[in-house]
């Protein structure tokens, strides 16, 4: 067997790519699968459940598609038939005249008349779907749905039970490292360099017979830890600033994509070939950053001038298969790849590689772990107020006063009547019993709280994308209709703003170089200075 063909069961087109209860144990290549098989937290906590799963319980396993529902309930359904009932993918239905809900009405009445418990396999619009369309007789099971799907854990009874993929994140923001365990061992798992390894002999024997080609030089990459590393980043840029989610299905496609594609892996991971994941890493393509550095690199090759340690990196690399290289933007792409391993950095490589630093990331998962970790202390206040004070609160300020810049830091824009504009003094500053109480969970934003005097405004969802247009705001940059998600939620915290300014007692009104202040003295008189 080829090394090609063991890791086509990676594939979304492999019939290895859904589990069924059909597969033959006997199939090589299931044997390459079976070695692949990853316990994650879901399945530990789904087998608990199972194991200790009483007569009238129902477990529920549900998420989106591709994200391995099938290939757990698979491997559990063969052992556990005899105690279980098993509904393995709640979008079918038992013949071409019933729909989807209808089966599962039939599924709920069988089970409401046996004593064993049902496991079902569902996807979350399937939920919501069955909690509006499914018969009456089955009301209390609707109603523990939308108690699920409307985050009501306390109204939801004790026999039903719920395991969400999306409450087992596939990514994890941390101090030391921002990773994703699932794919960390995946990678790991897939390139282990010992005989144990099925892929891994495979690789070994070709190499030893015929010597490195593309896909042989891919997996040696691949098997750096800091590519997989680095690969591992680029899925998580996808997950913050592409909003894509990463589903065991579309990871398993997506390395063999970048193994087994026409280039070398550094060309590979940025292709844009048929996987979603690879179609929004294209815009993380290292090759499009135009800095001096980069733009001197590239004019460098064009005219066929190679500095010192550029050479040492090409020589270097022959021992990993890779050899004709022939753009620019691929030796740009391979030091984004390599620019952690040490064996092949240089002085050259390390001044080439500064401008591939991941800052915005870094910066988003400090400011998200500050939220997440907040507990009152002056370190941490200090920390988040630098965020508020420099990013949020300035660039809402900025944003308020696009048309009035030359008001005070304190002041914020109004309104203008006939040319005059009025404005508002306040005191902005973090809400920081809002973020002591509140709880961060999903690593794709966090609640930002803002008090305005003595107001506390409604959270502010920050996402990576929100953070980046709050810093080119502070920048001059103005948003435009590409924005549009974003300039909603900055008119959010201005009409909150011009709500509390109404019930302020002084006002500021300016035309050309004047400037007024006007003060409600207790609803008796107005004192007008400026004049």
């Amino acid at each position: 067997m080829k090394l090609e063909q063991a890791l086509s069961i990676l594939s979304k087109s492999s019939p290895y790519a859904v589990s069924t209860e059909r597969e033959h144990n006997q199939d090589i290549l299931a044997d390459f699968k079976s070695y692949m098989y990853i316990t994650t937290d879901i399945e530990s906590d789904f087998k608990k459940s199972l194991t200790s799963a009483k007569k009238n319980d129902i477990i529920f396993l549900c998420g989106s598609s591709g994200d391995g529902k099938s290939e757990i309930l698979t491997q559990y359904s063969k052992a556990y038939q005899a105690t279980h009932e098993f509904h393995l993918d709640a979008t079918h239905s038992f013949n071409p005249c019933q729909t989807a809900i209808n089966a599962l009405d039939e599924r709920f009445a069988q089970f409401k008349e046996t004593d064993k418990p049902l496991v079902i396999g569902i996807n979350i619009g399937m939920l919501g779907n069955y909690a509006e369309e499914g018969a009456e007789q089955h009301n209390d099971i609707k109603a523990s749905i939308k108690a699920f799907l409307e985050h009501q854990p306390t109204n939801i009874p004790d026999n039903h039970i719920f395991l969400d993929f999306e409450q087992y994140p596939k990514f994890t923001l941390s101090h030391e490292t921002c990773t994703s365990d699932f794919a960390a061992r995946f990678l790991a798992r897939l390139t282990d360099s010992t005989l144990d390894n099925p892929f891994y002999a495979l690789y070994k024997n070709e190499v030893h017979k015929s010597g490195h080609n593309k896909l042989t030089a891919n997996y040696a990459l691949l098997g750096l830890d800091s590519v997989q590393k680095n690969v591992i980043t680029l899925l998580l840029k996808t997950r913050l600033i592409k909003d894509r989610f990463l589903t065991a299905r579309a990871l398993l496609d997506f390395v063999f994509q970048i193994l087994a594609g026409d280039g070398y892996l550094f060309d590979n991971l940025f292709s844009g070939a048929d996987n979603e994941l690879l179609e929004h890493i294209q815009s993380f393509d290292p090759s499009n950053i135009h800095t001096r550095k980069v733009d001197e690199f590239v004019l460098q090759f064009g005219l066929g001038i190679e500095d010192k340690g550029f050479v040492q990196l090409k020589d270097k690399v022959k021992a990993l298969g890779v050899f004709d290289v022939l753009s620019a933007a691929s030796y740009l792409r391979m030091v984004y790849l390599l620019k952690d391993e040490e064996e092949f950095l240089n002085e050259y490589i390390n001044e080439l590689k500064v401008d591939f630093d991941n800052l915005l990331v870094d910066k988003y998962a400090n400011i998200w772990l500050l939220h997440r970790e907040f507990d009152g202390s002056a370190p941490q206040k200090k920390e988040l107020n630098r965020f508020y004070k420099d990013t949020l609160i300035a660039a809402v300020h900025r944003y308020c006063n696009r048309n009035s810049p030359s008001l005070d830091k304190d002041q914020f824009f109004i309104s203008e009547y006939n040319g005059f504009k009025t404005a508002v003094e306040f005191e902005v500053k973090p809400d920081f019993f809002s973020i002591k109480t509140q709880a961060v969970n999903k690593i794709g934003s966090f609640n930002a709280h803002i008090k305005i005097d003595e107001h506390s405004l409604s959270p502010m969802p920050i996402s990576i994308n929100l953070l980046e247009l709050l810093e080119k705001i502070n920048q001059g940059y103005r948003p435009n209709k590409h924005d549009k998600n974003a300039v909603l939620l900055l008119d959010e915290v201005i009409e909150q703003i011009i709500t509390v300014a109404n019930e302020k007692n002084t006002l500021f009104i300016l035309k050309d170089d004047k400037r007024y202040k006007v003060i409600n003295e207790d609803n008796e008189y107005f004192e007008v200075s400026g004049l």
